[in-house]
Parts: C-alpha cells; sequence; structure tokens
C-alpha cells in the first residue's frame, strides 16, 4: 500500500485516503493470500472465494469511505420550539465493522444521543450515520467519536453522544482468547463533555433499557 493511502497519526477517519475499490484487483490479492497460506485453489470451495471476499469488503465492510455524514443524515428537520435542552437517545443500534489491526470483525450496539440545536434527524438517518463510519477500518474508540462529533457538525447540537458496546474477534479469538469480552467506548462533546446533570440523565436512559 502507497503511503498515500494510510492515515497519518492524528487524523481523523472521517478523512478518506483510500482511491474508488478495484474489486477485480482485490480478487487477486487475496487469490494470492490464498496461494501463499498453502491453499489449492483448485478446491471447488474456493475457486470463487476471491471473487465473494471483493464482493463483500467493497459493498458491505469498506462501503462508509464513500459516504459523508451529510448525505447519510439525509434531510433534517428544524428543531421543535423548546426542544434546546431535551436529549434524543436511540439505543441498541447494531452495527459491524472490521478491525484495522487485525482485519477481524467487530459486532455490537451503539448508543446514540443528542440534545437538538438548529436541526433534528431522522432516526434512520442516525443507525445510517454509525454505519457510515463502522464500514471502515476504523478503531472502536474512533467510531464513538467520529459519530459524536458529526452529530454536533451537521445538526449544530450543542450536546452529542455515542456510547459503543462490542464483541471484538481480535479480542476473543485470538492472543488471550478472551471470549466473553465486551468493550466499550464513549465520546462525548459540548454539554455532555462535563459530569453534569445532562450526562446523568443520558446514563438513566441507558441504565433503564438494561
Amino acid at each position: 500500500m502507497s503511503s498515500s493511502k494510510v492515515r497519518p497519526r492524528g487524523v481523523p477517519a472521517s478523512r478518506s485516503f483510500a482511491s474508488v475499490p478495484d474489486p477485480v484487483a482485490m480478487a487477486s490479492a487475496v487469490e494470492a493470500f490464498l496461494r501463499a497460506a498453502g491453499l489449492p485453489m483448485d478446491d471447488e470451495n474456493l475457486v470463487d472465494t476471491p471473487k465473494r471476499v471483493a464482493d463483500a469488503w467493497s459493498r458491505e465492510f469498506l462501503d462508509g469511505y464513500a459516504q459523508t455524514p451529510g448525505e447519510v443524515l439525509g434531510k433534517t428537520f428544524s428543531a421543535p420550539r423548546g426542544s434546546s435542552r431535551e436529549l434524543v437517545v436511540v439505543t441498541g443500534l447494531r452495527f459491524h465493522s472490521m478491525c484495522p489491526h487485525h482485519l477481524l470483525p467487530v459486532t455490537g450496539v451503539a448508543h446514540v444521543a443528542y440534545v437538538p440545536g438548529k436541526h433534528v434527524a431522522g432516526f434512520g438517518g442516525l443507525s445510517a450515520l454509525v454505519d457510515c463510519f463502522a464500514h471502515r477500518l476504523i478503531l472502536q474508540e474512533d467510531l464513538a467519536r467520529e459519530v459524536a462529533g458529526s452529530l454536533a457538525r451537521e445538526l449544530g447540537s450543542p450536546a452529542t453522544a455515542c456510547i459503543i458496546e462490542a464483541e471484538q474477534a481480535c479480542l476473543r479469538m485470538r492472543g488471550p482468547q478472551q471470549r466473553d469480552a465486551i468493550t466499550h467506548a464513549e465520546a462525548y462533546e459540548g454539554e455532555l463533555r462535563g459530569d453534569g446533570a445532562l450526562r446523568r440523565e443520558l446514563w438513566a436512559r441507558l441504565g433503564a433499557r438494561r
């Protein structure tokens, strides 16, 4: 991989350094990998594997690079009067992602919250925003930060949060093999950064869900 495609340290994952996916080249690379692993590519179970892997990665695991937060949030609406201090919370947004360190799957749920500023978004848009960043090679901590930061910018929200609970295959299946481990990451923007009444209200709602 050329240096132009690597995200330098400190550069947010919201910026894309990858070119448009090339499924043909990806399939060729997967075949080379399988051959290097000593596997027989004439095995009927492996003949179409390179193409299937390339399709899955380009269409389902890396498609977030072709999207922007503004696009996936879709049409926004003027915030209702009197809603400037009221939390909007959506819990249990299921997502899948890929760990950038080992290219192993990550699955989990995201809980997203914001206080309306100038605009409010449709609930489906919040789910799409999570997937916009989850469908990239991204750390769980960065995923939470990107979602919270995008909500603050796109909606003009004075307070946003994203809390993620995930199952990391690289932790569960390799190394220490902690098969029951659940990883947590939190990100807050604006008035939710401080441990005040608003954050306590958010966690009261999340606690009630549990």
